[in-house]
């Protein structure tokens, strides 16, 4: 993992956090899936998800944060889940570039778009992921905020708008990162637990070339992530942050640019007062 190797367990000990590092789950590349071409590599999905759901609750009930690094979306499923097992209201603040709002049967069969229609149990989700947390839908349309979306099908346009989906849109954090967060914050007080999402993707490629997906489409800027990324995981109620989509082949140098990751992550994260397992 490369923000391991590149150091982050000793910058955020540097920051003066505790940290437990559980290693990693069960790892599975994405591959063609003949036999089910919607819902592709769907039981290696679920036993990832399954697994981040697991050390999320038991890292919760220690009262310690938890950072998941991943992977592709889908793995927010499992922090979700872990989350909420016992009942908390929980809050999910979701920033990429995409809602992922997509049933299996409308998306072109790769999960990881269809994240969110999940967690919601939208028309045509697949039991197995919704299901997760044993309550459906796995959170309430209110329970999720959309920060920095701009590539929005119309289908999950008009998902968002029959549920009232909150979103502030890619175009209002560029315009004002710091009062973007604070809009955001200010949403997170209804809940018991924060959680925030972060698709690497939604940083502006060739400003930061690090996303699986390489589309050359607007994004944040680096520094416009580290003005919003502090101001969120300083929330005192903030549980949980998972990191997914990045490709570190896609990096020209790798070094540098999870060296400059793990000191937003340091940064971020860096408040001691509970532990952070990793």
């Amino acid at each position: 993992m490369a923000f391991r190797s590149h150091g982050l367990v000793e910058a955020l000990r540097t920051r003066g956090r505790r940290v437990v590092d559980r290693g990693d789950v069960a790892s599975f590349r994405w591959r063609p899936d003949p036999a089910h071409p919607k819902r592709a590599n769907l039981s290696a999905v679920r036993t990832a998800a399954k697994a981040v759901a697991e050390a999320t609750s038991e890292a919760i009930a220690r009262d310690h944060d938890v950072l998941v690094l991943g992977g592709d979306c889908t793995l927010e499923l499992g922090t979700v889940s872990g989350a909420a097992l016992d009942g908390a209201r929980v809050g999910l603040i979701y920033i990429d570039l995409d809602v992922d709002l997509n049933a299996p049967d409308t998306s072109d069969g790769a999960l990881d778009w269809t994240g969110v229609a999940h967690m919601l149990d939208i028309p045509g989700s697949a039991d197995e992921l919704s299901g997760l947390a044993g309550r459906r839908p796995m959170l309430p349309p209110s329970a999720v905020l959309f920060f920095a979306a701009d590539n929005i099908s119309p289908p999950e346009g008009e998902t968002m708008q029959r549920l009232s989906l909150q979103c502030i849109g890619l175009s209002e954090v560029k315009a004002d990162p710091a009062a973007a967060a604070s809009r955001a914050l200010a949403w997170a007080q209804a809940f018991d637990r924060l959680l925030v999402h972060l698709d690497v993707d939604v940083l502006e490629y060739l400003d930061f070339p690090i996303a699986e997906n390489v589309r050359r489409a607007p994004g944040l800027k680096f520094s416009e992530l580290s003005i919003v990324l502090p101001r969120l995981l300083a929330a005192p109620h903030f549980r949980a942050l998972t990191i997914t989509e990045a490709n570190p082949e896609h990096a020209p140098d790798v070094t540098q640019a999870f060296t400059a990751l793990n000191a937003l992550l340091s940064t971020a994260l860096g408040a001691p007062s509970r532990v952070a397992q990793v």
